[in-house]
Parts: structure tokens; sequence; C-alpha cells
């Protein structure tokens, strides 16, 4: 895992002291090495964490008139190395940089489509004169972009491109709309005007006679049910899918661990990466003495003693917060979608004592259907189907087929009553949102002049155009989709921000394209069956997985104390920086309204966590003259 940083303009040679000082900004992603290309209209500067053959992976890396600065993973570089082999390609290393590199030369951009991996890169192709920017599939790896004043600009993190004294830091108004409603950004835009995501599934190619960018996908979401599915072939598939996938991930030169919450996702993939070792896998746990129903550790430690693992169980306190928010914010580079991100840092950090690569379960909820919301919309869409007299379609689902799991919805209150509140006559989209919309919760607070200027409608319709852009696909896959391209990418950026602040290689062999396609071509009745979230998931799991874990009803899906801790010794913190005179003078907030709310918030709010993390943002990257 690394860092990169990429400078463009049509000629002469970029500033080297800048790419340098870019870099800086990011040398946590790789302090194994460094190393930097200069030649007209192009500059890459590059850090590198050394995972697979730490003593020829230097980067920049070239080769036949292309240069490469990659971040992230080729897990099938063994595999396609033996192809390139056979085709008359000679290697000096045993890195994935080159065979990336040379996947490139054999075949230009079209290689991106054949890579198994997590990656950003920036290639400068000096026969073509042109670069090529890219992403992998589900935007696991981060690349940040900006354009303006004759240069164009890369970075994996936003930080490394606010060096540039040309990018100035703005609140860009669109974004914050965003933020406000679902405390995350859709899109390719970020919070900082100007500065924008390269999309995942996503390359650029940016003409260096011209800076000019032309954006191209190279793989979409296909959700099209396959037909005559045989379930226990499908379920032959996923499974096939599951362990292929860790078993390549697994690849490293360094030891590896993995993070085990005592959840179905986090244990199944301990269980088979466990299976794949001989020595016990270090496995980490994050868990808090604030009660039992936010300690998950006994799940964990059970799993654990299951697959001989060598479990670590790291205890988490209000402490964190107050010593740990405003370094997270400056890591983070926008505000954070939730306060699991104290958890998954904590953890992170005691990993990297023992190891450089870890494995977690990230994305099985967005792929295998694990969100209460999913039911609950399934439950919609069902009781739609039978009051309207429709026949569900073979594969639907229907009142009948999903009916024996609706009891486990009863914890779910709030969200069922937000899910009921506007009834049954809105669009799938309508009805969604209002599930995933926490715009209500930060009203209150917000200055009325904010309030005044906030246009919720056009959240709405953004977030409707990524709900319908599958059109082929079912409400449940909407649904799934709508997670998948809109909330999973700030989970991400979480784990990869708290991994790479402590120089940490987090992989998630849930994202792999294979076992995404095995899934969405699946009925929605398998998916759901009998009413149990991640339905197919747990009867792939059941070689690996014991019963008490893969039947769990009770996951808590991480969560934080927040509650509680703010009534203790975090409370003064957290007045501290909303309630203090640059927050005032900010204008966002309205003081007494916010100091109601640090009196009273309701057991998991999360109006003060977003108006927290959003302060914090403005006084850690908006406010300070330097970086």
């Amino acid at each position: 895992m690394c860092g990169l940083v990429a400078l463009l303009q049509r000629e002469g040679l970029p500033d080297a002291d800048l790419l340098a000082r870019m870099g800086e900004a990011i040398a946590h992603r790789g302090p194994d090495g460094r190393g930097q290309y200069r030649a007209p209209g192009v500059g890459l500067e590059h850090r590198r964490l050394a995972i697979i053959d730490s003593a020829g992976g230097h980067q920049p890396m070239s080769a036949e008139g292309v240069v490469l600065a990659f971040n992230g993973e080729i897990y099938n570089h063994v595999e396609l190395r033996d192809e390139l082999s056979r085709a008359g390609h000679r290697f000096t290393t045993r890195c994935d940089t080159e065979v990336l590199l040379r996947m490139y030369l054999a075949h230009g951009p079209d290689c991106l489509s054949r890579l198994d991996g997590m990656f950003a890169l920036v290639l400068h192709d000096t026969r073509q004169r042109r670069v090529l920017a890219a992403r992998d599939p589900f935007g696991i790896k981060p690349l940040y972009w900006w354009a303006g004043d004759g240069c164009v600009a890369y970075a994996s993190e936003i930080k490394a491109l606010l060096r540039d004294p040309r990018i100035a830091r703005r609140v860009d108004p669109q974004a914050l709309d965003d933020y406000l409603s679902l405390q995350q950004v859709l899109g390719e835009r970020t919070l900082f005007e100007g500065v924008r995501r390269v999309e995942p599934a996503h390359y650029q190619l940016v003409d260096l006679d011209t800076l000019a960018v032309r954006s191209v996908r190279y793989w979409s979401p296909d959700y099209r049910v396959q037909a005559d599915t045989d379930p226990r072939d499908a379920l032959a598939q996923v499974r096939e899918q599951l362990q292929a996938g860790v078993a390549r991930q697994m690849r490293s030169d360094v030891p590896v661990g993995a993070y085990l919450s005592g959840g179905l996702d986090s244990s199944l993939v301990c269980a088979l990466a466990a299976g794949a070792t001989d020595a016990p896998m270090p496995t980490f746990t994050g868990a808090y003495r604030d009660g039992p129903e936010f300690d998950e550790s006994p799940h964990a430690l059970a799993l654990a003693g299951h697959v001989g693992a060598d479990p670590r169980v790291i205890w988490i306190g209000d402490a964190d917060l107050r010593d740990e928010l405003p370094r997270l914010a400056w890591q983070m580079d926008e505000p954070a979608a939730g306060p699991g991100l104290l958890p998954q840092a904590a953890v992170a950090r005691a990993a990297r004592e023992q190891v450089r690569v870890c494995l977690g379960g990230q994305g099985g909820d967005e792929i295998f259907g694990g969100y209460a919301r999913h039911l609950i919309g399934a439950l919609q869409e069902a009781v739609i189907s039978a009051t309207s007299g429709r026949r569900p379609a073979p594969g639907e689902l229907s009142l009948a087929a999903i009916e024996g799991g609706l009891g486990t919805l009863a914890t779910y209150r709030p969200l069922l009553q937000r899910a009921w509140a506007g009834g049954f006559e809105a669009p799938a989209h309508a009805r969604y949102f209002r599930m995933i919309d926490r715009g209500a919760e930060l009203e209150p607070v917000l200055a009325p002049g904010l309030r005044a200027r906030r246009d919720r409608a056009a959240v709405q319709a953004r977030f409707q155009a990524l709900f319908e852009r599958p059109e082929e696909a079912s409400p449940l896959k909407r649904m799934l989709h709508a997670d998948l391209v809109g909330s999973l990418p700030a989970l991400l950026q979480v784990e990869d921000r708290v991994s790479m602040a402590v120089s940490l290689e987090s992989r998630v062999p849930l994202l792999g394209v294979g076992l995404f396609e095995a899934v969405a071509r699946l009925p929605d009745a398998m998916l759901l069956a009998g009413g149990r979230l991640k339905a197919v998931m747990r009867a792939a799991a059941e070689p690996f997985v014991p019963a008490s874990i893969r039947e769990r009803a009770d996951k808590m899906g991480f969560p934080v104390p927040m509650h509680g801790w703010t009534r203790g010794p975090a409370r003064a913190f957290i007045g501290d920086v909303l309630l203090s005179q640059r927050s005032r003078e900010r204008g966002l907030f309205e003081p007494a309204a916010l100091a109601r709310l640090l009196e009273g918030e309701a057991p998991f709010g999360r109006a003060l966590w977003g108006a927290l993390q959003l302060e914090l943002w403005h006084q850690t990257l908006i406010d300070p003259a330097t970086l």
C-alpha cells in the first residue's frame, strides 16, 4: 500500500520541491521508500509501503516508455505474470507493480478489467503523450484530482493536493448540502470546492498537449437475474468465490492478521483466512466497558477459538474521543460518516503492532443485503404488491417469503417510524431516502441563514439519479446498489485512512468482482430467504462458521456508546469545539440549539456527531493558513 502524487502541465518540468512537499503530506502511507519522476509536462511522487517484493518494487517504475505510480495490491498478479511470461514479457522483479505495468503495455487501458485487486494509479505513457489515472471497481483505494491554472493534479489524499498553493480551501455548497442530509457526499464531489474523486470503476485519460480530461467507465454492476438459477449451484459458486478471494488476499511477504468484530462478515473472512495458514492468525477486536449492549468480544473470542486464531481485544473508552478526534479529522480529509471511526482507528493502531496487513469484512452488507433497511424496504414492496393484487413473479419477494424474519425488526423502531412516515404512495427512491436521511436531526441546530440556503430537494434528486441508475434492477437490488455507490465509499474512506495513518494495509476480500457478480445475479428470494438478512452468506458460511455466529440476530454494527460519553468527560471536549468562538463566528450552527443538543441527544442520535465532525474539519483543514 502506498501514496502517490502527480502534477501535469503543458510544458516544462513540474516543480520538484512542490512534488516533495505534497508527498510529505502523505508520508504515513508509505514509510518504506520514496521516489520521484519528472519529465516535460509530468511529475510523479511516490511513497511506498512494501508488502510484495520489498527489495524490487521501487516506484515510480518504468518500462518501454511507460512510467507508473501505483497504490494498492493486484491479488491475481501471479496468474497474470504467468500469462504475460508465456506471451514473451520478461520480468526483473516479483512485485505486482511490474505485472500491472506490463499488463498496460500488453492491453492498454483494457487491462483494468482483468485485474483482481484494489488500486489507484497514475501512468505516464510517453509514446502517446497521455496520462492514465484509474481506480478499482469498488473504490477501495482513493484518488482525488483537481484541474485549473494550466495544471491537472492527482493525489491519494486531499491534504496532499492542498499543499499546492493554486488549490484553494473553500467549501463546496452542493457537497455541504449532501453532508447535512446524509453525513457524506454523493458522487465525485468532495467538500472542497474544485477537488473531485476519480470515481470507482473509472479511468481518466489526460491529453498532455491540451490537458483535456476524458473519463471512461470500464466496469458496471450487472443486477439482471440469471435465468433458471439452481440454488445449490449458485451457493457453490458463491462459496468458491469466497474461498478463492480470501486465499488470493493472503498473498504477502509480511505478516497478515484479521479484524474480527464477532459479526458474520468478519467471522467468515477470518475463518477462511485461518484455514489458509499454518500458524495461528492474529485477530483484533474492539470492545467497550460501557455495558454488554456494546461488547461483542465474546462472539469474536468464540470464533477465534473455533478457528484456532490468536485473538487480541482492544478496549476503547471516551478518552479516545477526546484525544484522537482532532488527529483523525486531519487524517480523514473529510468528515467521517459515523462514530465507528473511533474503534476502527484504535483497532488498526493495535493491529499494526503485530502485522502489516489486516483482512476485514467491509462490503458484506452492501453485496449480500445486511442492513435492516433492506428488509424494511423489501417489506414495503411486498405490501404494495400484495395490496395491489399482483401475483409475485418467480424469484420475487413476497410477504409469505419474508414474514419469518420480520420479528428481527422490533429493535429498529426509530428506523421503522422514518420508513412508514410518508406512507406507501411515494416512489421507491423516496421511501429509501427517508431511511438514510439524517437531515431532520441536524436541521434544528443549523443557523437560520444556512437552513434557508439548503436545497434538500436537490439532494433527493441526486440520490434518485443514483438509486435508479441500474434500470433493470429490482427494488431490492436498487437499494443494494444505492448503498454500494452511495454509502460504501464513506465507509471505505474510513477503512483506508485509519489503516494508512499507521502504515497498515487493510484488505477487504468481500469486495471482489467475481464474488459480487455471483451474488448480484441471484433472485431476491434467495438474498432475503425467510426474511433473513444475508441469507446467502449465512448458507455459504455453514462449513466454516459456527451456528452461534451464523444465526445471530443481535449484530450490533460496531456501535459506539456516544450517548454515555457525551455526558461524561468527553462532554467538555465536545462543548469546547462546538461552542468555541471560531464555531460561533463561522455561522453554521445556532449556539443555543447546540447547547441543548449537548444536554440531551437521544441514544444513537447522529446530530451531535455530524456537527462535531463538520466543525473539526473546518478547524483542521479549512482554517489553518498552511498545512
